[in-house]
């Protein structure tokens, strides 16, 4: 899906520069600049983000790629205002960038929901943890202070140095 996102990314790229090549756009030096500083980042914030480590920082540089993708439809209005694209080159630039942001939007989305689905397995991971290290490690013995009613024998349970709740024992259980 990474790669898909960024084929389409670079598509648009490859669109926005096309037609700010040549003509009166190419003379508004400004404006397309703009609009290439705009499509670039598109692609580049995907490959950024996907080589870092972790599924978070991708979604945040996902989040700058979709913008970017949105900053090039926004530019595409004052070009065709200005007469320096017709219509069918708006609308091929338009349904592209917005063919990049809506693949970005899903991979997003799909990142999202394997985070929390990880975070759901962390936690299992974590309560399976605890519910095996909750084994004896340590018993202490009984002092006299630790009989009760019935001589039931209370004892401490440690597990790594730290005590937990006590368990009893009816007498003979030991």
């Amino acid at each position: 899906m990474f790669h898909w996102g960024w084929q389409e990314a670079r598509e648009l790229t490859e669109k926005v520069y096309a037609v700010t090549s040549g003509g009166a756009f190419k003379k508004d030096l400004r404006l397309s600049g703009q609009i290439q500083a705009a499509a670039a980042p598109s692609m580049a914030n995907i490959a950024e983000g996907f080589i870092r480590r972790s599924d978070k920082e991708f979604i945040q540089f996902l989040f700058v790629a979709m913008a970017s993708a949105a900053e090039v439809q926004s530019h595409l209005y004052i070009a065709l205002d200005q007469g320096y694209i017709d219509q069918k080159q708006f609308d091929e630039i338009y349904e592209q960038a917005d063919k990049t942001a809506k693949i970005i939007s899903g991979l997003i989305k799909y990142l999202r929901t394997r985070q929390t689905r990880q975070t759901k397995q962390t936690k299992q991971t974590r309560s399976t943890r605890q519910t095996r290290s909750t084994r004896p490690t340590r018993l202490t013995k009984p002092t006299k202070n630790q009989r009760f009613n019935n001589q039931s024998i209370l004892i401490s349970l440690q597990v790594d140095n730290v005590s937990h709740y006590p368990l009893f024992y009816p007498p003979g259980a030991l």
